[in-house]
C-alpha cells in the first residue's frame, strides 16, 4: 500500500465522510501565508494545519525551533477536526510535500497509520479544475485517542549514543551545501553531527510535489542502509527530515526514528561537536 494518493482521486472522494483531509501549506520566510491562502482557497472540506501552531511545540532554549507538539494538544486538535482511529486522513501542501510530510510523521508517531500524503500539491490541483472553495470547514466532535510510537522519536542523548557506538545509521536531510557547513542560512552554526551522512530531502522527488516511485526510492536507499538497519534523521528543525522517513517507508525501510530536535536542537548545546566538509 501506498502512502501516497492522486489530486484526482481526492476529487472524487471529498465528500466522504470517513476521509478527513488537511492543508499544510505553510512559508517558513512568511507563517501567515500559508493560512492566508487556504482561506482564499481550498480544497473542499479540508483543515487548515499550521505549522508553527498545530504541528509544533513551544519553542525554548532546547528543542529546536520546531518541537514535538504535546500530545495532548495536537490530539485535541485532530478531535476537533473530525480525526479518530476509523478516519482515513490526507495530508496537502505547496511545498513539495515537507509539511504534509510532517502531519504525517506526526500521525503516525500518535498510532494513526491510516494517513496518506497527496501527489503534485496544491497548486496542480487547482489547476486541474477540481473541486475548491472559500467555505470553511465546520468544527466536529471525534475523539482521537493516541497510542505514542516513543521508538520514533530520539533527543540529543541518543544522538550522542549513536555516535559513540555507531550501531544506528545518522542521516542529515538538508541540502549539501548546509550538510558540509559552507553556508547556513538559518541557524547560528554550520555543519553536520558528526557520523551523519548526507541525503537532502529534495532528492525525493522527479520534480516539486512528485514524489519518486517505490522502485526509485528504493534504489536511492539500496547504498545506503538496508531495510534491517535503523536509520535516524534530521534536518533543521525536525520538519523536511519528515520527507526521508515517509520517502524510506515507501521504499520498504520501516526501521526509522526522528531526531526531533534536529540540527537547531543539536548546536544549542554548546558542547556537542560539529563537523564541516569544505
Amino acid at each position: 500500500m501506498s502512502n501516497f494518493v492522486k489530486p484526482e482521486w481526492i476529487n472524487q472522494n471529498t465528500n466522504r465522510d470517513d476521509i478527513v483531509i488537511f492543508d499544510c501549506r505553510f512559508s517558513l520566510a512568511n507563517p501567515i501565508e500559508g493560512y492566508e491562502l487556504y482561506k482564499q482557497d481550498h480544497i473542499e472540506g479540508a483543515y487548515y494545519a499550521d505549522l508553527n501552531q498545530h504541528l509544533s511545540g513551544h519553542v525554548s532554549t532546547h528543542g529546536g525551533r520546531h518541537p514535538i507538539p504535546s500530545v495532548n494538544i495536537l490530539s485535541q486538535f485532530l478531535s476537533r477536526c473530525g480525526v479518530d482511529s476509523e478516519k482515513i486522513v490526507v495530508a496537502y501542501d505547496d511545498q513539495s510535500g515537507a509539511m504534509a510530510s510532517r502531519l504525517w510523521w506526526l500521525l503516525k508517531y500518535l498510532g494513526h497509520d491510516n494517513v496518506y500524503v497527496m501527489q503534485g500539491g496544491y497548486t496542480h490541483y487547482k489547476e486541474k479544475g477540481y473541486r475548491i472553495t472559500r467555505k470553511m470547514p465546520i468544527e466536529k466532535r471525534a475523539n482521537f485517542k493516541s497510542k505514542v510510537r516513543e521508538e520514533m522519536l530520539v533527543t540529543k542523548d541518543d544522538i550522542l549514543s549513536v555516535i559513540k557506538n555507531r550501531n544506528k545509521i545518522l542521516i542529515d536531510a538538508r541540502e549539501a551545501n548546509r550538510y558540509k557547513g559552507i553556508i547556513e542560512p538559518i541557524d547560528h552554526k554550520a555543519g553536520h553531527i558528526p557520523t551523519a551522512i548526507n541525503i537532502p530531502w529534495e532528492t525525493h522527488f522527479n520534480k516539486a510535489g512528485w514524489w519518486k516511485e517505490r522502485n526509485e526510492l528504493q534504489e536511492l536507499y539500496a547504498a545506503k542502509l538496508s531495510s534491517e538497519e535503523t536509520g535516524i534523521v534530521y534536518c533543521g528543525s525536525g520538519v523536511t527530515a519528515c520527507v526521508n522517513i515517509l520517502a524510506m517507508n515507501e521504499a520498504g525501510i520501516t526501521n526509522t526514528a526522528l531526531y526531533g530536535g534536529s540540527w537547531s536542537d543539536w548546536i544549542s548545546y554548546h558542547e556537542n561537536h560539529i563537523e564541516k566538509e569544505q
